[in-house]
């Protein structure tokens, strides 16, 4: 099998996919805006070949350098990158050399959050009202229909970028002073929390393994306040989200694939789905999963796309893995040394300085811990998050 994996070095535990594959006797092709030299020597070691492009938005010396593997080692038999940045240029290129996946009609449907809210619809599954926005009178008409406050949101977007709330029709007039950059959603303003259903879908439909994670709060508030977040996996999924998230992977026809939804759970207790994305969570999810279940998705997900069986893969949640955020521009209460030492045993990993993508949502520093109990999760948080 050929198989060509975009941006193989980001983010920067995703080559743990590459040398998954390469232990499975793939012939894995890179191409990346990273020189090769820059490398971590892993993935070096498990990509037969790179090809270098300074930049992945340039569609044309994409399509060049698939041409030129295609011509050096044969036919490509999967294209991917498992990147949100890259999903529609993905689909163009399977297109191109009639590689099976998710096309560019696919990626129209399920990335736009119009097309989304009409898969959810089509399905019966809760969602809140959307509509497709261009200037002011059309979000104060549906104001008048829904009340405020509403949220305004890039209709294809990543993460909280670009994404508001108004409350009020002068706020909608100082809001859109200037004409919407891109198109835009309209949709009310929920207050609930976010809850994650995220996993793996077979090339027959079958979900082989699902995970659920909750947020301390919505993206765009810790954008827009930046605010110190913390997410982390749940032991058990409830059982209305099992539910409605088996609903959505069904009615979105995923096969193959990752995906990782994101519901609110509203004060009642009952869940509607906000958003789909056609790829692993983001940030380090990956490996709070296999810290979660000691298991390895990496694996997994190259024994899924590689053909091997993979119904009877068998899984327990034992653990509550937690993502605590801080941010440079805070003082906190207690030194990084100080967090160390109280986190003992519990602390899987630090990362003193994330990607500057991540910065805005999940701040410039993480800690990852592992907990039996949650109570006991949630008091390492607060350490970790006080401030001075």
């Amino acid at each position: 099998m050929n198989f060509v994996f975009i941006s193989p070095h980001f983010p920067p535990q995703f080559f743990h996919f590459v040398t998954a594959l390469r232990e499975r006797g793939v012939t894995v092709l890179g191409i990346g805006d990273a020189p090769y030299d820059s490398l971590r020597s892993e993935l070096r070691e498990s990509l037969r070949e790179y090809f270098f492009v300074p930049s992945l938005h340039d569609e044309e010396a994409l399509l060049r350098a698939a041409g030129y593997l295609t011509w050096k080692h044969g036919r490509i038999h999967r294209i991917d990158s498992l990147n949100e940045s890259w999903l529609e240029v993905e689909a163009r290129l399977r297109e191109d050399f009639h590689v099976p996946g998710l096309q560019p009609a696919d990626i129209h449907r399920l990335r736009s959050k119009s097309g989304m809210a009409e898969v959810f619809r089509a399905a019966g599954v809760p969602h809140p009202d959307l509509i497709r926005v261009r200037d002011a009178t059309q979000v104060k008409a549906f104001a008048a229909k829904v009340g405020y406050p509403l949220v305004l949101k890039p209709d294809v977007g990543v993460g909280a970028a670009h994404t508001f709330k108004v409350s009020s029709d002068a706020e909608v007039d100082a809001a859109l002073s200037h004409p919407f950059p891109t198109s835009y959603v309209a949709q009310p303003y929920v207050r609930g929390t976010i809850v994650t259903y995220d996993g793996l879908v077979d090339r027959h439909g079958a979900i082989v393994f699902n995970l659920s994670h909750q947020y301390s709060d919505g993206g765009m508030e810790t954008v827009l306040e930046k605010r110190d977040i913390s997410f982390w996996s749940l032991q058990a999924i409830p059982p209305g989200l099992d539910v409605l998230g088996r609903e959505v992977v069904a009615a979105c026809g995923l096969r193959e694939r990752w995906f990782h939804l994101e519901f609110f759970r509203l004060p009642d207790g009952r869940f509607i789905v906000l958003e789909v994305n056609l790829r692993p969570p983001g940030g380090f999810i990956t490996d709070m999963m296999n810290y979660t279940c000691d298991i390895d998705v990496y694996r997994l997900w190259a024994r899924m796309v590689t053909g091997d069986p993979v119904a009877d893969f068998r899984y327990t949640p034992r653990y509550h893995v937690c993502h605590s955020a801080r941010r440079k521009s805070r003082h906190y209460k207690h030194t990084h040394k100080q967090v160390v030492d109280k986190l003992g045993g519990s602390l899987l990993m630090y990362k003193g300085e994330l990607p500057a993508v991540y910065h805005s949502l999940m701040g410039e520093e993480m800690y990852l811990t592992r907990h039996a109990d949650l109570d006991a999760m949630h008091e390492a948080v607060r350490f970790i998050q006080a401030t001075a």
